[in-house]
């Protein structure tokens, strides 16, 4: 017997800053009637600050402990969860995310990722003294691919190709 479609398992979506996660998204959520969910609003909320000034006050390690207490703290089904792009640091937080749902990894070519950000010192990206995007990206990439279940590969796609690959890939119907 064919196992049932379980459709209020999450859609979870990692990637890098830049990756369009928040973007597709929204449009992901609405095409699947499903609810969505930014965790980075989620920490912005939390903290009532922007995910900089929790960076550049507190630092990345206590950013990324906030980051995993919020996901760790979400009790949700039937949505569409796009993840900060550091969310990957944490086992923990991967694993729950994992358990509640699918993960899709929304690669981006580094070359393309660095023309899709102009405000790389604003946007709350977790980076180590001394590390530009290049050393992140590098460093995030296997993370990305260990913890996704499906990849998509963004390059090259309007939103509206990348949200209907997707849809795809899961086996969702519109």
């Amino acid at each position: 017997m064919e196992e049932a479609k379980d459709y209020r398992q999450n859609i979870v979506l990692t990637g890098m800053s830049g990756a369009g996660k928040s973007t597709l998204g929204v449009l992901l959520a609405k095409n699947l009637r499903m609810d969505f969910i930014d965790t980075d609003i989620l920490i912005q909320q939390q903290e009532h600050r922007l995910l900089q000034e929790i960076i550049d006050k507190d630092g990345n390690d206590a950013f990324l402990k906030i980051e995993e207490s919020v996901i760790l703290g979400m009790s949700v089904c039937s949505s569409v969860i796009a993840t900060g792009g550091s969310v990957i640091y944490s086992d923990a937080a991967m694993t729950a995310l994992k358990r509640g749902g699918k993960v899709v990894y929304l690669y981006v070519p580094y070359d393309e990722l660095i023309k899709r950000l102009s405000n790389i010192s604003t946007r709350g990206i977790v980076m180590k003294n001394g590390n530009n995007l290049k050393d992140v990206y590098e460093e995030r990439l296997p993370l990305y691919e260990k913890y996704s279940d499906i990849t998509l590969d963004c390059s090259q796609m309007d939103t509206e190709k990348c949200v209907r690959r997707i849809i795809e890939k899961l086996g969702r119907n519109q």
